[in-house]
């Protein structure tokens, strides 16, 4: 495919399922009435809970739920690519849940999942994040094909981590559904998605929650589509909503020819 109209879904998501559930159908709705091919929503978009165990008590088998349910008649209604942010599901340890992105084709059929490997540890002395508590990390980094390119799975603090994405390589998107907190995003967020659309030579489509949660968390949002040259295609800064932009395989083809450093690794 020459050209893909991809948007990322920014939501301010809260405790409950159901109202999320509603507010991404919407969001979801807009996206491809507006002619959006694949749909990224946000990491915890079915659950911002009260704390943080509250994701636990809402966790599903892999291939049945009410949330993955959701994501795939929503896929096969519109006939598009959805990204299904990250769902709760169950894993080996009763009291935690791997947090898992999964994607859904236009026939509604799960045609790829990731758990997410690196789990956020912060404490500023104001701000707490354990993620290790409530969640089991995933074992290994997932791409897969699409008729639009190949494309590479993370999630938020995955972010960090250059290497990680290295270890997918070939791709030529970079999907990152996240919920960065407002401290963490302020300083951070946009240099290092546009670090790793660069140095990976690859489209970043960046779907983010953001805004004051119903919770009192502020997440920083700037839900942001980047070229391979580190442009930033459209970007939304806070609040609900969907950007959205064309991502055309000539202008990755041509970084690559220009500057052909992905062939020049030596490591």
């Amino acid at each position: 495919m020459n050209t893909l109209l991809a948007a990322a879904i920014q939501m301010v998501s809260g405790p409950d399922v159901a109202a999320n559930l509603a507010s991404a159908a919407r969001l979801i709705k807009n996206a491809a009435n507006a002619g959006a091919q694949l749909i990224v929503l946000p990491e915890y978009f079915a659950i911002m809970g009260n704390k943080d165990t509250d994701k636990v008590a809402v966790k599903e088998a892999f291939g049945n739920g009410p949330i993955q349910s959701f994501l795939a008649a929503a896929a096969k209604e519109y006939g598009v690519w959805l990204v299904g942010g990250t769902v709760p599901l169950t894993c080996a340890d009763v009291s935690r849940v791997n947090n898992s992105c999964l994607v859904y084709s236009p026939a509604g059929e799960c045609v790829a999942r990731y758990d997410k490997m690196h789990l956020f540890g912060f404490d500023n002395g104001t701000e707490c994040f354990r993620e290790a508590d409530t969640i089991l990390a995933g074992q290994q980094p997932v791409a897969f094909d699409t008729p639009f390119g190949r494309i590479g799975l993370s999630v938020c603090y995955d972010l960090r981590f250059p290497e990680f994405f290295r270890a997918m390589l070939p791709v030529d998107f970079i999907i990152l559904p996240a919920a960065f907190t407002q401290t963490t995003g302020e300083a951070h967020w946009e240099v290092l998605l546009r670090a790793r659309a660069i140095e990976n030579q690859c489209y970043v489509i960046a779907s983010g929650q953001g805004g004051e949660h119903m919770t009192g968390r502020h997440t920083f949002g700037h839900s942001m589509l980047i070229d391979p040259w580190g442009k930033v295609l459209a970007c939304q800064a806070s609040g609900e909503g969907v950007v959205m932009a064309e991502l055309k395989a000539s202008q990755m083809d041509r970084v690559r020819r220009i500057l052909p450093a992905l062939t020049h690794r030596l490591l």
